[in-house]
């Protein structure tokens, strides 16, 4: 009996040979983001999606579980065919305990699927057994000869561009599947058309495109850039002097005449940009996530809260830009640990270290920090965000 669920099946099971990719296509970065975790996320985060089956390579266990590492509620990938028809035959058979009312099949390589797509997909289920996303045909299209020339023009008038996603009431589709030729079908409508079985045109958006070759990259992130903000968030951190021989900072350990004060391991510059990156998506700050009154913090390493919050950024489809630091103290010097401390910094929140800034300065002698009592740090970061996160 079906359970009344929308399950989505993306289809990520290819080589992607055609893109010139050192690895899968789809496990290619687009704006420093997978393309396939783009592509789950739109599924996995749709409010009327029940569950997410990606259908893989064979070999490509590894690289899709650091794809997909944190986002919840993904069921366990499945091994596709020789073919995309015998992955998406392999995916539908997955689902065949949950028997689901829907399912949506889509491409791994279309990252720029909207919510307001998949809406209209799933809405047209309700008086069709299938409908997919597509666009209209605008360009004049013609016909080749043989030799290379202009055989005739063909008529657009009626003529759409199959997309994904393609929506189907799931016993349809799956009886379908199990019914085809091998090879017959580069798309799954075209299986339920051979029966005569209404599949309705739903209207897509241009942005939805399909990355098959190595110039779409480039297309892509023109696309990412125009569908995105930049956010700015600050931070800031103090912490005291005490009886020591080093201090942690930036993630490295500091020789000192002294150690800092704190509940956890009192790295001010880790810190202070923790609570940027919450600043950049509104969470908070490091206290709330983090709340120095429970004793498992105690003595914890700081690189822990800056994770967890470069976490929530990259689960909200955010890049982080850059971050620039200022150190404020007499001491101990920066600029010999400057180096290892971006590539730490760097290699905490997965990006280059040419996009960590460490600048260091003094107060003159004045107040805490020219009394040697203590150090601060100021954070700046920079990010780039979808429109509606």
């Amino acid at each position: 009996m079906s359970s009344n669920q929308i399950i989505a099946v993306i289809v990520a099971g290819g080589r992607g040979a055609r893109a010139r990719t050192s690895i899968p296509k789809q496990y290619a970065s687009i704006g420093g983001v997978s393309m396939l975790r783009r592509t789950v996320l739109a599924f996995a985060h749709h409010p009327r999606v029940d569950g997410v089956q990606v259908v893989i390579g064979e070999t490509d266990h590894e690289q899709y579980a650091l794809a997909v590492e944190g986002i919840a509620g993904l069921r366990p990938p499945v091994v596709g065919g020789t073919d995309r028809q015998a992955s998406v035959r392999e995916g539908l058979r997955a689902l065949q305990a949950d028997d689901p009312s829907y399912v949506l099949i889509h491409d791994g390589a279309r990252p720029f699927v909207s919510s307001q797509t998949i809406d209209r997909v799933i809405d047209a289920l309700s008086t069709a057994e299938g409908a997919i996303a597509a666009l209209p045909v605008a360009d004049t299209l013609k016909r080749e000869t043989t030799a290379g020339g202009i055989a005739e023009t063909v008529s657009r008038y009626g003529l759409w561009r199959a997309q994904t996603p393609q929506g189907f009431r799931y016993a349809t589709i799956r009886a379908a599947h199990e019914d085809a030729e091998p090879g017959i079908a580069t798309d799954d409508a075209s299986l339920l058309e051979r029966q005569d079985i209404h599949v309705s045109l739903v209207p897509d958006e241009p942005t939805n495109i399909k990355v098959t070759f190595k110039e779409d990259f480039q297309l892509a992130e023109m696309i990412l850039s125009s569908q995105r903000e930049t956010r700015i968030g600050m931070g800031y951190d103090v912490h005291q002097f005490e009886a020591g021989d080093y201090i942690t900072l930036g993630g490295i350990d500091i020789p000192h005449t002294h150690k800092l004060k704190g509940h956890s391991d009192a790295d001010a510059v880790l810190h202070a940009i923790t609570d940027a990156l919450y600043g950049t998506i509104a969470a908070g700050d490091i206290g709330q996530h983090f709340p120095p009154s429970d004793e498992q913090w105690r003595g914890a390493a700081s690189d822990i809260f800056l994770k967890h919050a470069a976490k929530i950024v990259r689960d909200k489809g955010g890049r982080i830009v850059n971050v620039d630091l200022t150190i404020i103290c007499e001491a101990p010097k920066i600029g010999p640990h400057r180096n290892a401390m971006a590539e730490r910094i760097a290699a905490l929140l997965e990006v280059a270290p040419s996009r960590v800034a460490i600048k260091a300065t003094t107060t003159e002698q004045l107040g805490f920090t020219g009394r040697r009592e203590g150090l601060a740090c100021q954070a700046i970061v920079s990010v780039q965000l979808p429109m509606e996160a």
